[in-house]
């Protein structure tokens, strides 16, 4: 397998980057329960967005700095009746997203290595959190919530690996997890890394409480945050980037406190979060000031990073081609 060359650029160290992003979702509804969540409707309770509503949306946006389109869904269970239409219908928006000149980001839950190996061909990218590796979570916050299973969230890293597929995942924090457990979470994320060098991004996702949650969870912020972002660098390899949701870090001068421990990515920054949809993102030029005070710069990426061009299919390549330089 090519590997892609592992660097880490310190004439970078004061720029941090964010993808301009547009997030579609093809349904809301799904079949875990997870306590915390904002997202989720019941199975059969969403109308999934048909072809031409996400055409109307996405013509509407080539109009707008968006490079990103992010396919997030809810999950359809892997042995419903619906699942292969389901599947399907993520494949269709991929390629619509493609059509119209956006680069593709797909992240929709546990994945078969078939279905991911079809992904590719349409995604220049794809994502899924591991969230935490412990299985005491299996008896909390994801008693009802079956993919939530931490040897599924991990496999999905070697399917990814296996197939040269260009990775974004992460931790949540803040639900009822240690600090051993975000250590164990980012050693099996850095094991995976160090097999197959494809993990572009790890995301610490920091809970904040939200209006249609089953259970409310205090905030994770603060030194408590700031403590994950540490222990993150000095786990994960040099290579991967820190990527922390501005919108989650409520508080100007928290921001920075997180780009000086480490963070140097945004994430994809749209209209809404649709997971955390309670937070609004600052705008972009609100940040371009903030980031400006400390001597940072905000940089623009692609959601494929560089390096890993050379693991795309011929057409994807052709498609990232034109929004290099």
């Amino acid at each position: 397998m090519d590997t892609p060359e592992l660097s880490y650029n310190t004439s970078m160290e004061r720029t941090v980057t964010y993808s301009p992003a547009y997030t579609l979702v093809p349904t809301y509804e799904c079949f875990n329960r997870c306590t915390y969540c904002n997202f989720r409707r019941d199975p059969g309770a969403d109308e999934w967005m048909s072809l031409a509503t996400a055409r109307d949306v996405l013509e509407r946006l080539q109009a707008e700095e968006v490079i990103e389109i992010l396919i997030l869904s809810g999950e359809v269970h892997p042995h419903s009746p619906r699942r292969a239409a389901w599947f399907q219908h993520i494949y269709h928006l991929c390629e619509l997203a493609l059509e119209l000149g956006f680069l593709p980001h797909t992240n929709v839950g546990p994945l078969s290595y078939a279905e991911m190996e079809k992904l590719r061909e349409v995604n220049v990218s794809m994502g899924l959190m591991v969230e935490q590796v412990t299985p005491k979570l299996l008896e909390t916050v994801h008693a009802h919530a079956p993919s939530k299973r931490p040897d599924l969230r991990l496999q999905q890293l070697d399917f990814a690996g296996e197939l040269k597929i260009p990775f974004t995942t992460g931790l949540l924090l803040g639900l009822g997890e240690t600090t051993q457990d975000w250590a164990d979470s980012l050693s099996a994320i850095a094991q995976a890394h160090h097999k197959w060098h494809h993990i572009q991004e790890v995301i610490l996702q920091p809970h904040q409480p939200g209006h249609s949650q089953a259970e409310t969870r205090p905030a994770c912020q603060g030194p408590t945050l700031l403590q994950a972002i540490h222990l993150a660098r000095k786990i994960l390899p040099a290579d991967i980037t820190l990527q922390i949701p501005p919108n989650l870090v409520l508080q100007d001068l928290a921001l920075l406190d997180c780009l000086r421990a480490g963070a140097r990515d945004l994430g994809g920054i749209g209209p809404i979060d649709e997971v955390n949809p309670h937070y609004d993102h600052r705008h972009r030029n609100a940040l371009i000031e903030l980031l400006q005070t400390q001597g940072w710069t905000l940089r623009r990426r692609l959601p494929v990073y560089e390096k890993y061009d050379a693991w795309l299919p011929n057409k994807l390549k052709t498609a990232v081609k034109k929004w290099r330089g």
